[in-house]
């Protein structure tokens, strides 16, 4: 469910115990692939959320650091390995400019987002629609262009959100929503099974761009509270 709050553990066991170490992961599921993001100040990559929160613009990964390349940030970012196979990257640009060509449907992708460390947030399902090459100061790097989508592409669920309604709680709320509701859910005091809630629901004219509209509930308050105002 969109919002859900868990640890690392508990976000890989949901991806069939799968660790994931990297931030790109092309096909892990049967129809699907999933990306880690982090919008912290500090954060390796420069991904973005535009469009009121149904888009996000998520940096390529560099190379691996090895004993010959010290710092990845120096050199291009690869498609390719010098063996020919593709790396994430290439995986990624190649399946959204399949789509664009009509080759193929859009690449489903999980989105999981990193709001402090061991805790990580489900951002939902999106259409990877596009990907380019764009310099970054002194080198090349890959963007893909994701779009959201309803969950039910993945989960067969005849309850799909509308797409108004679809909009990612921005990072900066996140952590101060943690913090305000000190990781646990207001009405019980639970740390299990959390899940960020609009008190007023986006549905009906509550917002996304406020700790004020927002809490931490536990699933059974939160399934509890449905679409309610308090």
């Amino acid at each position: 469910m969109t919002d859900d709050i868990f640890s690392f553990n508990e976000m890989c066991r949901r991806e069939n115990d799968v660790v994931l170490q990297r931030g790109m992961n092309f096909g892990l599921g049967k129809n699907y692939s999933v990306i880690l993001m982090s919008r912290a100040s500090n954060a390796p990559y420069r991904d973005r959320i535009e469009d009121g929160g149904i888009t996000i613009i998520y940096e390529g990964h560099d190379m691996p650091r090895t004993k010959e390349n010290s710092n990845p940030k120096s050199i291009d970012q690869q498609g390719s390995t010098p063996k020919g196979t593709l790396t994430q990257n290439g995986k990624f640009y190649k399946a959204a400019h399949d789509y664009k060509a009509k080759k193929r449907p859009a690449e489903l992708v999980k989105v999981y987002e990193k709001i402090r460390p061991g805790i990580w947030t489900y951002n939902g399902v999106f259409k990877l629609t596009d990907s380019w090459k764009e310099k970054d100061d002194t080198r090349n790097v890959f963007m893909f262009k994701l779009e959201a989508t309803e969950d039910s592409v993945l989960t067969n669920s005849n309850n799909p959100i509308d797409l108004k309604h679809r909009r990612i709680i921005p990072t900066w709320v996140k952590r101060e929503v943690w913090k305000r509701d000190k990781g646990k859910c207001i009405k019980c005091g639970s740390t299990n099974n959390l899940h960020f809630d609009h008190v007023i629901p986006f549905s009906k004219g509550g917002a996304s761009i406020t700790p004020d509209n927002v809490q931490i509930l536990c699933a059974r308050h939160n399934i509890g509270k449905s679409d309610n105002i308090e």
